[in-house]
């Protein structure tokens, strides 16, 4: 019980939970982007997955509100932890200030992590909740007629001809709106580098940083981070510059084909 408690009244047990948090929502958008990388092959494919997730019920709810939970406690620790830090510089006086070693990524880390937090809140009103001010796809679009089997993996996760959300033209539709897609762009930009300090600062608090891993674990977050916001700009900008066209007989197509 001590232990639960000094996880959220000392610095140090904030700071783990900090790191605690950020792994699991570290480990929730890459499997997102991984998720929404299947917009590039047959739209039963993400149409499928979308109905398997649906399809969990109680337990998506029991994930969703985990990840809420997290989000909140990370967010909460931040804020303790930038003030605790802020007073205590405040009890000190400096002739000069400076930067100490600090990196771009931060430097910027609080204000990178409002933009994210506000990306996430319209992210989830726009395609989750279907909130979008626009009647193109505010949860109207009909549902569509799997006609493959989908698997993920080699796992089974639907049928062919089971009805499943038109997913698919959703997000493409979404993605359609050059507005959209450049916010989309700029947030995911402010996450790649958000998730590069905070993974550092991650293995800093596990202990795993030293003088033997450190070069080489800075390059492999570096890397990671590039390649996650690559994975993310590479789905509206190939749909914004007509890389990728949506299929034949999705409403995707038949909207792009009527605006035309």
């Amino acid at each position: 019980m001590n232990l639960f408690r000094n996880l959220f009244t000392s610095s140090i047990g904030r700071k783990f939970l900090m790191a605690i948090t950020g792994l699991v929502l570290v480990g929730f958008v890459t499997g997102h982007l991984v998720g929404n990388l299947q917009i590039f092959a047959h739209p039963d494919q993400i149409n499928g997955y979308a109905h398997f997730v649906q399809g969990l019920g109680p337990a998506l709810w029991g994930i969703r509100l985990f990840l809420l939970a997290c989000v909140a406690i990370h967010i909460w620790a931040a804020v303790v932890l930038t003030i605790e830090s802020r007073t205590a510089q405040g009890s000190v006086s400096y002739g000069v200030k400076k930067w100490l070693r600090a990196s771009i990524a931060s430097r910027y880390m609080r204000m990178s992590g409002f933009v994210v937090l506000a990306f996430i809140l319209y992210h989830l009103a726009h395609f989750t909740l279907g909130f979008t001010g626009s009647e193109t796809f505010k949860g109207t679009l009909d549902p569509v007629i799997l006609q493959h089997d989908v698997r993920e993996f080699g796992i089974p996760l639907a049928t062919a001809g089971t009805e499943v959300h038109d997913v698919y033209s959703m997000v493409f539709l979404g993605f359609a709106n050059p507005l959209v897609s450049l916010f989309y762009i700029v947030a995911v930009g402010l996450l790649s580098v958000h998730l590069w300090h905070g993974t550092e600062s991650l293995f800093q608090t596990f202990g795993w940083r030293n003088g033997k891993w450190e070069i080489g674990l800075r390059r492999v977050v570096a890397v990671f981070c590039l390649l996650y916001f690559l994975g993310n700009l590479a789905i509206p900008g190939a749909i914004l510059t007509g890389l990728v066209e949506p299929a034949a007989g999705t409403a995707a197509a038949a909207e792009l084909i009527a605006q035309r």
